[in-house]
């Protein structure tokens, strides 16, 4: 058996404990030998789970060394650089979302791990629900014909008043939820950078907050399917499932907990003729299309596949043969990049007033 991945953890908060660290205790393959954070308490957390090493600061553990990954669950408006602290100093990085919120940031993280030597994995653990794989599979498969359209909502109606409802903390719905779903669009949009169109909101109820907590976003490019996302605090309703999927020879609808998804095959429609000048005898054009319907529904009651914790199963799975044994990345780089325009072009659109100015 090859010796464990060394990693150190920055940040033991939300992020750093109750998801890297619930997933990595569960891993032989990974060894935790250090957590760095500024509050005591989480320290003495991570030394009864980790018995590891313990720093205030993530500089003192970097300048520390004795592993080989870092995981970045800073704060969001340190991930950028910590992540280039990590890679300069000689370690592999996997970053917590976003990695990045401008194009130029993400390209100094990506090619000051390529000066190290080292590698860069941009923690995107949603690419790993079930539903999303069986989403990706249907769709390859073809049975839907052309995509067109795709209309992914991530909503609910909530009021915060923590960190990730001010501008100054990186904070916001796109920041925060908002990776997720652009992530999953950027997949299915396909290879090619997206046009952006974007229109974000900010209501906090008198509680102090300055970034978006309403964004509607539309991916859209020749020769691609529009990609429809929107990520609101204000649904009081639910407005039908996470995913509604619109292709030429039928349709798909559903989220974690199960899909349905009709088609026809074209070959066994009916045969028309086109009505030419006018419609005939004043009708509306009218069929029975010969459809299809199937449906796949998560029933692994061994784990919660759909929840965070097991998510990371997949972003450290390969991670791990990326590292050890010479595999290739099922997150690439490219992709994530993409993604990071789209939300600085999404913000570029949308210069919310920040608070006090």
């Amino acid at each position: 058996m090859k010796d464990p991945v060394r990693v150190a953890i920055a940040g033991f908060g939300r992020s750093g404990y109750g998801i890297h660290a619930e997933y990595l205790k569960t891993d032989p393959r990974f060894q935790v030998v250090a957590v760095a954070d500024e509050i005591a308490e989480r320290r003495e957390d991570a030394v009864k789970l980790f018995q590891c090493e313990v720093f205030e600061h993530y500089p003192e553990m970097l300048a520390h060394g004795n592993f080989d990954l870092l995981v970045n669950a800073t704060p969001s408006k340190f991930h950028v650089e910590a992540s280039l602290a990590g890679l300069r100093s000689g370690f592999h990085v996997l970053s917590e979302k976003p990695s990045a919120t401008t194009l130029a940031q993400f390209d100094a993280i990506t090619a000051a791990a390529e000066k190290a030597g080292k590698y860069f994995f941009p923690f995107q653990n949603s690419r790993y629900y079930p539903y999303f794989r069986k989403i990706r599979q249907i769709i390859a498969s073809g049975v839907l014909g052309r995509i067109i359209c795709v209309r992914s909502n991530w909503s609910g109606f909530a009021r915060r008043w923590d960190w990730q409802t001010l501008q100054s903390e990186c904070g916001g719905n796109l920041y925060n939820t908002g990776p997720h779903p652009v992530d999953q669009g950027i997949v299915l949009f396909g290879e090619g950078m997206p046009k952006v169109f974007c229109r974000m909101d900010c209501e906090h109820f008198d509680l102090g907050g300055d970034a978006n907590n309403f964004c509607a976003l539309t991916l859209y490019g020749e020769g691609h399917p529009t990609i429809e996302i929107q990520v609101s605090s204000f649904l009081a309703y639910p407005q039908g499932e996470i995913y509604n999927i619109q292709g030429t020879c039928g349709g798909l609808t559903g989220g974690p907990n199960g899909l349905h998804w009709k088609y026809f095959d074209p070959a066994r429609a009916p045969k028309q003729t086109p009505w030419r000048p006018w419609s005939r005898n004043r009708e509306y054009c009218n069929e029975q299309l010969p459809w299809q319907e199937e449906s796949w529904n998560f029933s692994d009651a061994s784990c919660n596949a759909n929840g965070f914790v097991d998510l990371s199963a997949g972003v450290y799975g390969n991670l791990y043969d990326v590292l050890v044994n010479g595999a290739e990345r099922e997150i690439k780089l490219e992709e994530v990049r993409r993604q990071i325009y789209v939300l600085e072009e999404a913000h570029r659109q949308n210069p919310l007033p920040r608070n006090g100015k």
